[in-house]
């Protein structure tokens, strides 16, 4: 989710891309650069932090040529930093590149490129592609950039520029949104409309796999292969404030939509490729690292503690070490039995949570080793913490967390088939099946998001009521805690999650004719007993949504609408059937017309206590 822009043709460089950079701060970023070309040399100047700090190393020097490109970047690999800052050069700074995404074998490459007597300046996984270029160079910058796409895998959007070939700037896709755009005697180039809607509406949009050869007169494109791909132009009609929201009406909905690739960055470069293990080089724990842990404690506040209560049901199946989930702001206060022989997992998105920072440093202090798993490269809980996972969701703009949910209940997985796979508490084929159905998650999730009708519809049709009650059990009940947090966050209606199995125990007394309940019906060890808790509140008469997987003939019979999710692992369910929830929120907050990015008293990051 960094920011990408490029410019050619007849102008300064410098000052599009500083503007274009600007037009791409909502997205999120810690640092920033720009490389031009000046007719003799590549000038690259970057800065940590904000896109002013850069500003200010450039007033009055500002880089001159009529050639650039420039990043603002998302921490993944390696901290924010000067040095880690795009764009990035290679030995001789003749090639320069800039890059969205995650180069999931780059460690290989590095070790292969050093032995060669390649020197690396920064910690990113970006620096190989540039270094990659360096060694393929032919004397034909495309020829080498095909080279480079046939060494590297995962998910990128690339732009390279060289000293040899100052002429053009070669762009490339694959996962990442990458266009262009068409002027009269100048071409741009950028990761989002936004960047470039100042200077023109007309565009091309990549494709994944296409690769462009961007001149100022001209825009070549074609395959891998080098095969011409005719393209459409498209007219850009959004204003500024769509456009930064890719054209949807909102941040949240515009997450949504964004989880398939979320989620497919953060586990895919941790996956064996013939998917026999989970590979976590961040941690590189063995089995005496794992049989010192006797205790887990998972710790967290909000969206983030819901996934935590995934990740005890996970640990606890997967790797048969007791799990106890506590809400972060209570930790602390209550003397927890914590020791050396104590693993405490801290959850947050921001890595600046206050309650969970303040959690983790009382682990530390009574002698727990201590895990974060965060979304934010060198936040405070990533530099507190003894090791560190990332979700590489990118930056979360909207309030209601929903790409960061997804990848940190993805993280809880692998996590734990991690930790099975050290301790052999589970079948090697058992891992392989659950790896196998792990890796069919990102595109069984787009397959949800191609058909919302249904859902827009009962959003519209029940939005209105001031109650919902949600139930489920096992983990459909961890799953109807997050449904029930996101209706309540964003749509200000009431709305309440139970294990399935209390109704008799108090909440029954609730139900009443004409409320809405969402059950949760995806885990068939006890399925059974939830069509049985589904009667209850029927007989009630409550209005009953369920959520169930596809080929699931009897639900039907018993709920008054049915959202099926494709038919997955018990284990990886939550992941999909959270999905419809977020969506059914977010239709809900629109029929009430609330501020759907910006629920009142709330705040992204909570940072106090």
């Amino acid at each position: 989710m960094c920011g990408i822009v490029g410019y050619i043709g007849p102008n300064e460089a410098a000052p599009f891309l500083i503007e274009g950079l600007t037009k791409l701060e909502y997205r999120g970023y810690d640092s920033a650069g720009i490389a031009v070309f000046d007719g003799n040399r590549i000038n690259v100047e970057k800065s940590v932090g904000r896109l002013g700090n850069l500003e200010k190393k450039v007033e009055g020097k500002s880089p001159q040529g009529h050639i650039g490109i420039g990043h603002t970047r998302w921490a993944t690999h390696g901290r924010p930093s000067d040095v880690n800052s795009h764009p990035h050069t290679d030995c001789s700074g003749k090639f320069v590149v800039v890059h969205n995404g995650i180069i999931e074998n780059y460690l290989h490459l590095k070790e292969q490129l050093i032995a060669k007597g390649h020197v690396f300046t920064s910690e990113t996984d970006t620096e190989v592609v540039a270094h990659l270029v360096e060694d393929y160079y032919d004397g034909d910058l495309e020829s080498t950039v095909k080279k480079v796409l046939n060494v590297i895998e995962g998910s990128y959007a690339l732009v390279f520029m060289s000293e040899y070939e100052p002429d053009k700037i070669i762009c490339t896709k694959q996962d990442n949104p990458l266009v262009i755009g068409l002027g009269e005697g100048e071409n741009f180039i950028a990761s989002d409309i936004p960047a470039i809607i100042s200077r023109t509406r007309k565009t091309y949009i990549l494709s994944d796999g296409e690769m462009a050869i961007v001149t100022k007169d001209s825009v070549w494109v074609m395959n891998r292969q080098g095969v011409p791909v005719t393209k459409k132009v498209f007219e850009v009609h959004w204003d500024a404030e769509a456009a930064e929201k890719g054209g949807y009406e909102h941040f949240m909905i515009k997450e949504i939509y964004e989880q398939p690739k979320a989620v497919r960055e953060t586990m895919s470069a941790r996956l064996a490729k013939d998917d026999s293990a989970v590979i976590l080089d961040e941690l590189k724990w063995n089995k005496h690292d794992l049989a010192a842990i006797k205790k887990i404690f998972i710790v967290a506040c909000g969206t983030a503690y819901h996934a935590g209560v995934v990740g005890k049901y996970y640990i606890e199946k997967l790797a048969r070490i007791p799990v106890e989930v506590d809400i972060a702001s209570e930790f602390r206060y209550r003397s927890p039995l914590v020791d050396e022989n104590t693993l405490t997992i801290v959850v947050s998105q921001s890595g600046e949570t206050s309650d969970t920072l303040a959690a983790l440093k009382e682990a530390k202090r009574l002698g727990a080793r201590t895990l974060a798993v965060t979304n934010v490269v060198g936040s405070s809980i990533a530099r507190e913490a003894d090791q560190v996972i990332y979700t590489w969701a990118g930056p979360e703009i909207a309030v209601a967390s929903t790409k960061a949910y997804t990848t940190q209940l993805v993280t809880m997985f692998l996590l734990a088939a991690y930790m099975a796979g050290i301790k052999e508490t589970v079948a090697p084929e058992r891992i392989k099946e659950l790896i196998q159905g792990l890796r069919n998650v990102p595109s069984q999730i787009h397959e949800l998001l191609e058909d919302v009708e249904p859902i827009k519809t009962f959003a519209q049709k029940y939005g209105f009521n001031e109650d919902v009650f949600f139930i489920g059990r096992s983990l459909d009940y961890a799953v109807a805690l997050e449904g029930s947090l996101k209706l309540k966050e964003i749509s200000y209606i009431h709305a309440e999650a139970y294990a399935a199995g209390e109704l008799k125990h108090g909440t029954l007394a609730l139900i009443i004719e004409g409320v809405p309940v969402i059950a949760l019906a995806t885990q068939n060890d006890v399925y059974e007993k939830t069509l049985s808790n589904i009667k209850e509140v029927k007989a009630r008469d409550a209005v009953v949504i369920g959520v169930a997987l596809k080929g699931d003939t009897q639900i039907d019979k018993y709920v008054d609408h049915t959202i099926f999710i494709p038919h997955t692992d018990k284990i990886l369910a939550p992941i999909l059937a959270v999905i419809p929830l977020q969506l059914l929120s977010y239709y809900a907050a629109v029929t009430r017309g609330c501020d759907v990015d910006k629920p009142r008293n709330l705040a992204k990051s909570v940072t106090v206590e």
